[in-house]
């Protein structure tokens, strides 16, 4: 048996928290191996990166995601009881739910409301000079996902609830008052979107047939219950926050159509090469960092020893960078993906393994969608200029973004 590579610290929080994404392939690469063990959180972790450890990772009969995810994440990130957490038929049956939203149709019909709320905010861009694109595709999306998922959503609130989706999101990875305000986010949001089950099951709300609202509070698990309130709360959210999400995604296609001007005109008109963009910019950019799970029963793998309950933690960040899978992957090239074919393993951004069965992120066919319209909107919609700011991506920060979240001025339609 061979010994795993071990980092040596006693405790390895702070580090992760002030690495960020390059935590675990910093060590990696120091200990020439593509696994290690360290200790995380106060307890030991395994640590993996590869497509073979994906291929590993994802093996529903040797892990588990019960009791994987730090407790704060689930306050604040993913809600606890939602789909991240479960296994087995429980996991497989709520995730059907959720793949039964995803059909081309559904996608394509998100695709247009969020283009057609984006071409409806180019006059207000106009007038008001200097726009932070970030902030103003969270709200463009927001209104947008709602629309589809049948959530009522008044003008005046769109602010607030947008910035709960955020607080959501950076809480998780948050001490201080940030964990804090995204621990009343996700309270006010779970009785926001309850209240809205609620009314839909007595009724009193007609919410539109198919809609992410409709399928959610009727859904009926396979004992043939009602999922709780809150669950169905939860559930929700996690259609809403995902999409809201985006933004990120869309900060960084703006700048690397910035950084890289010669495919402002490739992309244009062109959906095959707007398809390689957008698939680089998710490669190449960092949105989760890593994936959790637990080892279901004990095993041996590669020489290595899995003891029974260890956490285990995917680097995706680090397998979308690794050499041995991607030639030069410090380097911004979509034409790596002319003639690719989807690879579950060795291309994570959003989780791996298959949609149904694993823990593959049910809305990354929205996310691709969403994309595609940026960019389009970005080159065919819309005439800007980048104004200096600062555009340095920290990868020490999680969830990462452009600090300046890509300011924009001069807008105007084109044409």
């Amino acid at each position: 048996m061979a010994a795993t590579p071990a980092d040596r610290s006693p405790e390895s929080t702070l580090a992760f928290l002030r690495e960020g994404y390059r935590f675990i392939s910093t060590r990696c690469e120091r200990l020439g191996s593509d696994i290690f063990t360290t200790r995380l959180m106060l307890e030991p972790t395994i640590c993996l990166r590869g497509r073979p450890a994906a291929m590993l990772f994802y093996d529903t009969e040797r892990f588990q995601r019960a009791g994987a995810a730090p407790k704060r994440a689930q306050r604040t990130l993913t809600g606890r009881g939602g789909v991240q957490g479960l296994d087995g038929q429980a996991h497989r049956d709520r995730k059907g739910m959720f793949l039964s939203l995803m059909t081309p149709a559904a996608i394509g019909r998100l695709g247009q409301l969020v283009a057609d709320e984006w071409r409806a905010r180019i006059p207000a861009w106009e007038a008001a000079g200097p726009v932070v694109l970030y902030d103003e595709v969270a709200c463009v999306l927001m209104r947008a996902v709602c629309a589809w998922a049948g959530v009522p959503l008044a003008e005046r609130e769109v602010a607030r609830r947008t910035g709960q989706m955020h607080d959501m999101i950076t809480g998780a990875v948050s001490v201080g008052p940030r964990y804090l305000r995204g621990l009343l986010s996700r309270r006010r949001a779970e009785h926001w979107i309850g209240d809205l089950v609620e009314r839909t099951r007595a009724g009193t709300l007609a919410a539109p047939e198919g809609s992410a609202l409709r399928t959610i509070a009727l859904h009926r698990d396979p004992r043939g219950r009602l999922l709780p309130r809150r669950i169905a709360a939860v559930e929700l959210i996690n259609v809403l926050r995902p999409t809201v999400a985006v933004d990120r995604y869309v900060a960084f296609a703006a700048l690397a159509l910035h950084d890289h001007p010669a495919w402002v005109d490739r992309v244009r008109g062109s959906d095959e090469a707007t398809e390689w963009f957008v698939q680089e910019v998710r490669r190449y950019y960092p949105f989760f960092p890593v994936a959790a799970a637990r080892v279901r029963h004990a095993f041996d793998w590669q020489g290595h020893h899995f003891p029974a309950g260890r956490r285990v933690l995917l680097d995706l960040y680090g397998t979308n960078h690794h050499p041995h899978l991607w030639p030069e992957p410090e380097r911004f090239r979509p034409e790596r993906f002319a003639g690719w074919r989807d690879d579950p393993y060795g291309f994570v951004p959003q989780g791996g393994g298959d949609h149904l069965a694993g823990h593959r992120c049910a809305g990354e066919w929205v996310t691709i969608e969403l994309m595609k319209q940026a960019v389009g909107l970005l080159t065919t919609a819309m005439r800007y200029r980048m104004p200096p700011q600062d555009l340095a991506v920290d990868l020490a920060r999680v969830p990462a973004r452009p600090p300046s979240g890509v300011v924009l001025d001069d807008v105007r339609r084109a044409g």
